[in-house]
């Protein structure tokens, strides 16, 4: 049966160091709650918090209604899967996945059918007598997965689980960790680096930077509605695009590094004249007509078939990623014209909080 998990006010210091600065979060049951953030801001510290894997310095957690700060981890009813698989090379596939099964005193045949009905869910039949040398990254994950399945944990947590595997494998490995969840309808809390993971996979997304949440929301709620220039860039792939821009007369001037003024009416709430902001538009949110007209000169065209970004300059302004479809025939050099319409855009005060 899956429980909700509660933080409130959790810390985490090391000596002075403080990682982990006040967070409240309420996961509910049978949800899929993705941790993102770059490196350091404190994603898998707030995990192994949850998995009692690291002491807790403030502040409460729940899981269900139970208090488990000083709760020991094999206490807690949660089953964690590292990015490292942790398989025993000397055990078989079978037992692998029974040995805390077998470690609880479990009788052998409720063990035998435990660990049958996880590899059916994992599609592990046929690899059942091998070894972890004769299986694919993949397969090792699988069955790492499969290990935390046998437990009937009420908290399934992964710990960045699909970053060892290669480009194709991760892909797959998503699809698979996204169905055991629809079949399961277990609680998941899940660590990941990389923004795509997190947009396919989440119920609910937890942006964190500096050991803070910054937003919180679904995949589409962070994309469409960002709180601030932070998650607008961090959640989105290729990420967003940021244009200086200052009121003049009502409207706002978009100025770029290189000279190019293009005059375009207000985004959000009506600025002053003369206050700046930071204009935010998507790749995919050029399009062949729009009030904003940038001229740009090519520098780098991505051709992948069905979608081409080109990376485009005005002047010494930064690089802006140009989505353009399939189009075909861009080149190094070519000047073009990058237009948009102002609806699409977001912006954003001089310290990266959202003008709405």
């Amino acid at each position: 049966m899956s429980a909700g998990v509660r933080l409130e006010g959790l810390r985490k210091s090391y000596g002075a160091v403080e990682v982990i600065r006040g967070v409240d979060l309420d996961i509910q049951p049978e949800e899929f709650v993705v941790f993102v953030g770059p490196s350091g801001c404190g994603k898998s510290t707030l995990l192994r918090m949850i998995a009692g894997l690291e002491e807790i310095t403030g502040g409460d957690l729940f899981i269900g209604d139970r208090r488990m700060n000083d709760v020991d981890a094999s206490r807690r009813g949660i089953a964690m899967v590292f990015q490292t698989y942790a398989l025993y090379p000397h055990m078989n596939v079978r037992d692998n996945m029974g040995f805390s099964l077998k470690y609880a005193g479990m009788k052998r045949d409720e063990i035998r059918r435990q660990v049958d009905e996880a590899a059916r869910i994992l599609g592990l039949e046929k690899l059942m007598d091998r070894r972890p040398k004769d299986l694919s990254g993949g397969q090792r994950q699988r069955v790492a997965i499969g290990r935390a399945i046998v437990r009937h944990p009420e908290v399934f947590l992964f710990d960045e689980p699909l970053s060892n595997l290669d480009a194709e494998l991760r892909v797959q490995m998503r699809i698979e960790i996204a169905r055991l969840h629809s079949e399961l309808r277990s609680t998941i809390v899940y660590v990941t680096h990389d923004q795509v993971e997190a947009m396919t996979l989440a119920d609910k997304i937890v942006v964190l930077r500096d050991g803070r949440i910054e937003q919180t929301g679904t995949p589409l709620d962070l994309y469409d509605d960002p709180d601030n220039i932070f998650v607008a860039g961090f959640i989105g792939s290729p990420k967003m695009n940021f244009l200086p821009v200052e009121a003049q007369g009502g409207a706002l001037t978009l100025t770029e590094h290189g000279g190019q003024t293009v005059p375009m009416p207000p985004v959000g709430r009506r600025l002053e004249d003369g206050e700046t902001a930071t204009l935010g538009i998507r790749p995919e949110h050029f399009r062949k007509e729009g009030e904003a007209n940038l001229e740009v000169t090519v520098e780098i065209v991505e051709n992948l078939g069905g979608e081409t970004y080109v990376y485009a300059r005005q002047g010494a302004s930064d690089i802006l990623t140009i989505a353009t479809g399939g189009v075909r025939g861009v080149r190094q050099g070519d000047r073009m014209t990058a237009r948009f319409s102002p609806s699409d855009a977001l912006l954003f005060t001089p310290d990266g909080m959202r003008i709405r």
